[in-house]
């Protein structure tokens, strides 16, 4: 079996123990050198999509950062950290307030790594990329284990959205809105962007309503580690309790021949997959992931339909949803409340990932509240 996947428990951000935790980890994989040769030239990119700080488990927490560094620079490498951390608004603006909130700005600073913007892009297949890729010799990939409203999962995968260009992740969004076809794009990221090690923070999870405010949290405790993306979001998948191949991004990627998605043939070290969780996640409201036998759901799908909304005593005014909105569909109306145009609203869900205040909630189809999904 070549996909390896290590998981360990770990209890809590303190830094030692998330610095042995991940050594642990990375051990039982053949130790860092196995996937990182001394003295490269590495770039470390974490999930980071909203400008929270720690405690709101949303971004990458930052001692897995500052941990991850301290590793690469014990073999001599020199360390670049970075994300494109939303699909909305003027990235290179906002990242400075994400970088800092986040706790990245201060590891990166007190780790002697070097912070960056994703500024630059290089076209590569059909989407802009940081040349970032171009400038270090390996790709180190930190996810952050939570629910996904539209992906299900966002993992090992999905956080390889973050290298893509600026803006042009809204293109993306708003060209390729159907989750099977966005699914396919995303792996066209991952295949161009292949990271050398993955590791997961696990530690505190998010689950329900992810992966920003409306998620909730949940003390997983587990660190995961390898080098196939796709073995990895398999893992983290039965974990939360569905199956691998009901994630998209999974599916797609291991009919490419990209990774393992079988969990039988993927060798687990540490922690078994059945210790590492008790009961499974809460999942997403719009997600029907053994909500529905297969034969109904292919017969009522085109009726079963969620939308965003807005929780207006929630609401912050602060537009960040509008700015989200691929296709432009959500504005002020002339009481100063946000409104839809549902018309022209494709349920991709940025502007519930955008909003920092929980004020975008899940609106279901007629047939969706008869049947209990």
């Amino acid at each position: 079996m070549n996909a390896k996947v290590a998981i360990t428990r770990c209890t809590g951000y303190e830094p030692d123990l998330v610095l042995r935790k991940l050594n642990e980890t990375l051990d039982l994989l053949g130790g860092v050198t196995n996937f990182i040769k001394p003295g490269s030239r590495v770039l470390v990119k974490p999930n980071l999509l909203m400008a929270k700080e720690p405690e709101f488990g949303i971004d990458t927490h930052p001692e897995v950062v500052r941990a991850m560094i301290k590793v690469l620079k014990g073999i001599g490498c020199y360390v670049i950290v970075g994300d494109g951390p939303s699909v909305w608004g003027n990235q290179v603006e906002n990242v400075e307030e994400v970088y800092r909130r986040s706790g990245v700005e201060k590891v990166c600073a007190e780790e002697g790594a070097e912070l960056v913007k994703f500024d630059k892009k290089r076209f590569r297949a059909e989407f802009p990329m940081t040349t970032w890729l171009d400038q270090c010799d390996y790709l180190v990939n930190i996810p952050k284990f939570k629910t996904h409203e539209f992906t299900l999962l966002t993992g090992a995968i999905k956080n390889l959205f973050g290298l893509v260009w600026g803006t042009f992740k809204t293109e993306l969004h708003k060209n390729y809105f159907k989750p099977e076809n966005f699914a396919k794009i995303l792996v066209d990221v991952y295949q161009e962007a292949k990271p050398a090690l993955t590791v997961v923070d696990g530690i505190i999870a998010m689950e329900g309503d992810g992966p920003a405010s409306g998620g909730k949290l949940r003390e997983l405790n587990l660190m995961l580690a390898g080098a196939d993306c796709v073995a990895i979001d398999s893992v983290m998948a039965v974990i939360m309790g569905v199956a691998p191949r009901s994630v998209l991004t999974t599916k797609e990627a291991a009919a490419r021949g990209l990774g393992e998605a079988d969990i039988s043939k993927i060798e687990i070290l540490g922690e078994s997959i059945e210790s590492a969780s008790d009961e499974p996640f809460i999942l997403p409201q719009s997600s029907i992931v053994k909500k529905l036998p297969q034969p109904i759901f292919d017969i009522a799908k085109n009726l079963i339909k969620y939308y965003p909304y807005v929780r207006h005593e929630n609401c912050v005014k602060c537009s960040a949803c509008i700015d989200a909105c691929p296709k432009k569909v959500i504005s002020f109306n002339k009481n100063k409340r946000i409104a839809f145009d549902y018309s022209g609203c494709i349920a991709c869900f940025c502007c519930e990932e955008a909003c920092p205040a929980s004020a975008i909630k899940v609106k279901k189809s007629l047939l969706a509240k008869l049947i209990g999904l």
